[in-house]
């Protein structure tokens, strides 16, 4: 595929824009590649500046669990459109979202609206020390949770991708705050807590770590999680910003029949829009401002073009079979690419849950980011270009999860299939 007119912009990116992307992992630098530049997108389908065509399995890091351009969603943008962009002020579709938001999610009986996913979690750890009076922070290994100075110990994502170490830039007061743990690792956490649980406001998160590569809960993990923070007195915040409405309608915690204090959100929200938000237990959320003393705002929070996305799309996913139909989908991808893998003689652990999906190059198990990090990062890189050549775009990372949209059809599955197999066969 030529590539000249994504070539031509990245380098004039260059001289304008730190690395030319707005977003480390764009870069595609760990994968020996140059990104692509898009222009469009339609369905399970992107299209870069030169015009070649690739089966999406990114859906813009998540948010896409329609498809591209959904007509839905876009008629609703357009028709708020038609009122304006931002109005700073209350709007009828912020309490619509809010109302679905809350019916659809077990935990959420109030909510708030804000404009990313590092927003929310940075919002919901202040609100989280200011209920406790307490200042710790324990995390894992390899979940990312945005770049907030508290969320860049030990953290996956761009941070894992690009090998950065430590948390340049972050007080050392503040890093000291934030103790990581390996994932899956509830010894490790009792330990923790019995020496320093007193001090901890909160455990946060990825119920189903998406930011390490796609890395599952062990049976009676996230149980353990809900049962030491009650314990001790700290809060347990879900951090659903991917599995929000992705890996079930109501999030990894219905799917796994647990209810955290605090969730924070983003991506499918929106409908592809810049938006995230917070929520949890009535007397928690009632401490913020303007009804409670703990500070947070933003201008264009509940901004009506991304509040009439988030409507349009929560409506379309609650469908009837709508998440049996797209497991199945994502169930049949990571079959595939198991069984050509098994028969190039490629070391493979890949995995579901939902729609999320992961594919490690190692013999696995992957239960966390220390697994994760003994897969052949070379070979991925490899394996990621030349399917990127052959039309099918993954993230250009061993250490982010794909994506499957409701608009992926068995023939980009079957595709997406035939190509990997040639692609291993290749690379052998």
């Amino acid at each position: 595929m030529k590539t000249d007119v994504s070539r031509i912009l990245f380098d004039k990116a260059r001289n304008l824009i730190p690395g030319g992307v707005n977003s480390p992992v764009r870069a595609c630098r760990s994968v020996g590649a140059d990104p692509l530049f898009i222009s469009k997108a339609s369905g399970s389908r992107i299209f870069d500046a030169d015009g070649n065509s690739y089966i999406d399995y990114v859906g813009s890091w998540g948010p896409m669990i329609l498809g591209h351009n959904h007509p839905e969603v876009v008629d609703a943008i357009r028709n708020a459109l038609e009122n304006g962009t931002s109005f700073g002020a209350p709007c009828e579709f912020e309490v619509e979202l809010a109302s679905l938001v809350s019916e659809i999610v077990p935990s959420l009986e109030m909510v708030r609206m804000v404009n990313s996913g590092t927003e929310a979690t940075m919002s919901a750890i202040r609100l989280a020390r200011a209920y406790t009076g307490r200042e710790r922070v324990i995390k894992f290994d390899g979940c990312y949770h945005g770049h907030a100075d508290s969320f860049l110990v030990e953290a996956g994502s761009g941070v894992a991708t690009l090998n950065i170490s430590g948390t340049p830039g972050v007080p050392k007061c503040l890093s000291e705050l934030t103790m990581s743990v390996s994932y899956n690792d509830s010894e490790s956490i009792q330990k923790l807590m019995e020496t320093v649980g007193k001090e901890v406001a909160c455990i946060i998160v990825e119920p189903v770590a998406g930011n390490m590569g796609l890395v599952k809960p062990l049976p009676g993990f996230l149980e353990f999680l809900r049962k030491i923070t009650e314990e001790y007195g700290a809060l347990l915040i879900f951090d659903e910003v991917m599995t929000g409405f992705r890996v079930a309608l109501g999030g990894a915690q219905q799917r796994y029949n647990i209810k955290p204090d605090l969730s924070c959100f983003g991506k499918i929200i929106g409908g592809g829009l810049p938006v995230g938000a917070y929520g949890g237990r009535r007397d928690i959320m009632g401490m913020i401002a303007p009804v409670g003393s703990v500070y947070q705002a933003g201008t264009l929070s509940g901004n009506p073009l991304a509040m009439a996305a988030g409507v349009a799309t929560l409506k379309q996913i609650k469908s009837p079979g709508f998440y049996e139909k797209l497991e199945k989908t994502t169930s049949s991808l990571v079959d595939g690419l198991k069984a050509v893998a098994k028969d190039a003689g490629i070391p493979v652990f890949a995995d579901y849950v939902g729609s999320m999906f992961g594919m490690f190059f190692t013999e696995g198990p992957v239960n966390s980011f220390a697994d994760a990090k003994k897969s052949d990062t070379d070979l991925f890189s490899r394996f990621y270009r030349e399917m990127r050549d052959s039309g099918i775009y993954l993230a250009p990372s061993q250490f982010e999860a794909g994506f499957v949209s409701s608009a992926h059809t068995e023939e980009d599955i079957k595709l997406t299939v035939e190509t990997a197999k040639k692609v291993l066969a290749r690379i052998i």
